[in-house]
C-alpha cells in the first residue's frame, strides 16, 4: 500500500467508524492495532465451553443503531453480514426480596406497568421520556454533536430565541439534576427508583452526580425507541463487517502493529508513526489517535515539546471506576424465581437507589462493594445461535469495581497490600456475585457448566486504554465532559499539533458504542 492519507492508531468503534467514513469520501486509511485482533472493547469468543459465544466486554448496541454513524453505514455493513437481535423487554430490575419490574418497547405499556407499582409513577414516566423526545434536537446536539461548531452555536441561539432566556436557563438547570433528586422527587415506588438508578452507572456516573438524571431519562427514551440489541452471532460479526467495508474502500488494517511514537515533521506537525519494531509509516494528511490521554501525550508524543499548560492538564486527567465482568455457560436458560424475567435483555440486581449509591461510593473509595449492582445480560433470549440448542448464557457486568484495592466493604476478602487485583481476589469476589445469583435462580448450581471472570486488571491487560479497568476512557463527571473533554482547553477533536487528531471514549461525546467522535472527525476531514 502506498502512503495512506490517514493513519489511525487503535481499532475501537470510533476508529472503525472514522476509517469507514473516510474511505467513503475517497481517503485511504491505515488502521494500526497493537493487539492480535481489532475491536477495542468489542470482543467475542468461546471463553467457557465450546459452542458458547460470549461478548467478553461490550454487548449492547443501542447507542450504535441510534447513531448518525449507523444511519450512514447501515446498508454497507448489512451487505457484509451485520445483523442485530433484539427483545421486546430491554430492561428490568430485581430486588433482594424478589420484587421486580420489566419495561417494554411500548411507552403506554410502561406507563401502565409503573402505575401499578405506584399510582402516578406511570404518568411521570410518560412525561419524562416525552420531554426527551420534545427536546431531542437540542439534547442530542449537545450529547453527540460537535460542540465547538457554527451549527451548534446557531442551534443554541435559535433555541434561546424560541424559548427565551429564562426558559433556556431552566432547561440547563434541570439537565444538571442528580438522579437521586429526580427519582426521590418524582417517583413513589422504591421499585421504580431501583429500575432507573443503575442505568446511570452505564454512563460512568453515580446517582449523586450532576446531570445523571438527564442521562437516565435519555437511556429510558432510547430503550423504548430501540431496545437493547446485540449483534447476531456475537460482536465479532460487527468487526468482520467493518473490516470488510474498510478493505472494500481501499483501506488497510494491521494487527500486532504497536505504535511506539509519532514522527515529527520539520514544520512542527506529525508526518507519521514509528512502530515498536522500528518500521516508519508516513501519513499524507494526518494521524488519528483513538487512545486515552496518557497513551497519546505520555507515550506517543514523548519526544515532542508539549505546552506547559497542556502538561498540567494531562497530569490532572482522571480515570473512573473499573469494571468487573463475569460470564456463565449454562446447561439450560435460568429459571428466575421472580416471574417474567426470562426474556429481559439486561436485568439489574440491586437493593435499590440507596444500594446503587452505597456500592458506587464503596468502589470510588477503593473498596470491594458489599452488595454490588449486577447487570445481567441474557444473550440466549435474543440470539439462540450464541449457545447450543436449549442452553443458556449469562453476561454479567459490574460497573462498581475499584481499579486499585484498599479493602473489602464486607470485611471478608483480604486484599493485597499493594492494592493489585489477584486471581484469588477476583474469584472470591466472583463467589460473592454468584451467591446473589443463586438466591434468585432455581437450581442455579445444577445448570452451571463453567464461569469466567475478568477483574479490572484483566481488562486493562486486554486493552491498555482501559486504565484501571475504566471502560469509559476517563472519569465522566461534568468537569471532564462536554466542552471540557478531555481537557478544559480542548476544541473538538483537534490537538495542539495541526494534523494530529484525538478520538475515542476520552473525547466528546465520551464512552459508549455510538462511534460519535470517529463520525464527527471524519465528517470534518472529508
Amino acid at each position: 500500500m502506498s502512503d495512506p492519507d490517514y493513519v489511525i492508531i487503535g481499532s475501537g468503534i470510533n476508529a472503525l467508524v472514522s476509517a469507514a467514513m473516510l474511505g467513503k469520501s475517497g481517503k485511504r486509511v491505515l488502521i494500526l492495532e497493537r493487539n492480535d485482533r481489532i475491536g477495542g472493547c468489542i470482543r467475542s469468543e468461546e471463553i467457557t465451553e465450546p459452542g458458547y459465544i460470549h461478548d467478553v466486554m461490550a454487548t449492547t448496541f443501542v447507542l450504535f443503531i441510534t447513531s448518525p454513524a449507523y444511519a450512514a453505514l447501515a446498508s454497507d455493513l448489512g451487505r457484509h453480514g451485520l445483523e442485530f437481535c433484539n427483545s421486546d423487554h430491554p430492561s428490568g430490575v430485581l430486588l433482594p426480596d424478589g420484587r421486580s419490574a420489566v419495561i417494554t418497547m411500548t411507552r403506554s405499556a410502561n406507563g401502565t406497568a409503573l402505575d401499578q407499582l405506584a399510582m402516578g409513577d406511570g404518568a411521570r414516566h410518560l412525561a419524562d421520556v416525552g420531554g426527551v423526545e420534545r427536546n431531542a434536537p437540542l439534547l442530542f446536539a449537545l450529547l453527540g454533536g460537535q460542540l465547538w461548531s457554527w451549527p451548534t452555536a446557531k442551534l443554541l441561539a435559535r433555541e434561546a430565541w424560541k424559548r427565551g432566556p429564562r426558559n433556556m436557563a431552566q432547561f440547563f438547570g434541570e439537565a444538571l439534576t442528580t438522579a437521586r433528586a429526580w427519582l426521590e422527587s418524582n417517583y413513589q415506588s422504591e421499585v421504580t427508583r431501583a429500575l432507573w438508578a443503575p442505568w446511570v452507572l452505564h454512563t460512568g456516573l453515580g446517582p449523586e452526580s450532576a446531570y445523571s438524571a438527564q442521562m437516565a431519562k435519555v437511556i429510558a427514551f432510547a430503550l423504548e425507541a430501540a431496545g437493547a440489541p446485540i449483534v447476531k452471532g456475537g460482536g465479532q460479526k460487527l468487526l468482520d463487517a467493518f473490516a470488510a467495508l474498510i478493505r472494500e474502500r481501499d483501506g488497510e488494517i494491521r494487527t500486532k502493529a504497536d505504535v511506539a511514537s509519532l514522527l515529527p515533521d520539520r514544520d512542527g506537525t506529525v508526518k507519521g508513526v514509528k512502530l515498536a519494531d522500528g518500521t516508519e509509516i508516513t501519513a499524507r494528511s494526518g494521524v488519528i489517535c483513538s487512545v486515552t490521554p496518557n497513551q497519546l501525550y505520555d507515550r506517543l508524543l514523548a519526544g515532542f515539546d508539549l505546552p506547559a499548560d497542556l502538561k498540567q492538564e494531562v497530569r490532572n486527567y482522571r480515570y473512573g471506576k473499573g469494571n468487573f465482568q463475569l460470564h456463565y455457560a449454562l446447561k439450560s436458560p435460568p429459571r428466575w424465581l421472580s416471574p417474567g424475567l426470562d426474556k429481559v435483555a439486561l436485568l439489574h440486581l440491586t437493593p435499590g437507589l440507596d444500594g446503587v449509591s452505597k456500592a458506587s461510593n464503596e468502589a470510588e473509595r477503593g473498596m470491594l462493594p458489599e452488595q454490588p449492582t449486577i447487570c445481567v445480560g441474557q444473550p440466549h433470549a435474543l440470539d439462540q445461535i450464541r449457545c447450543p440448542n436449549g442452553a443458556g448464557i449469562l453476561w454479567l457486568q459490574l460497573p462498581e469495581a475499584p481499579g486499585h484495592l484498599k479493602g473489602d466493604a464486607a470485611g471478608k476478602i483480604a486484599v493485597p497490600a499493594d492494592g493489585k487485583w489477584t486471581a484469588t481476589v477476583r474469584e472470591a469476589y466472583a463467589d460473592r456475585i454468584e451467591a446473589i445469583l443463586t438466591r434468585h435462580i432455581d437450581g442455579f448450581t445444577s445448570i452451571k457448566l463453567r464461569r469466567k471472570a475478568y477483574s479490572p486488571a484483566d481488562l486493562e491487560t486486554m486493552n491498555i486504554n482501559l486504565v484501571g479497568g475504566d471502560p469509559y476512557g476517563g472519569f465522566c463527571g461534568l468537569d471532564q465532559s462536554f466542552l471540557w473533554r478531555p481537557f478544559k482547553s480542548s476544541v473538538n477533536h483537534r490537538t495542539f499539533i495541526r494534523n494530529l487528531y484525538h478520538i475515542g471514549a476520552s473525547t466528546h461525546p465520551g464512552a459508549g458504542l455510538g462511534g460519535g467522535s470517529g463520525f464527527m472527525l471524519a465528517q470534518a476531514l472529508r
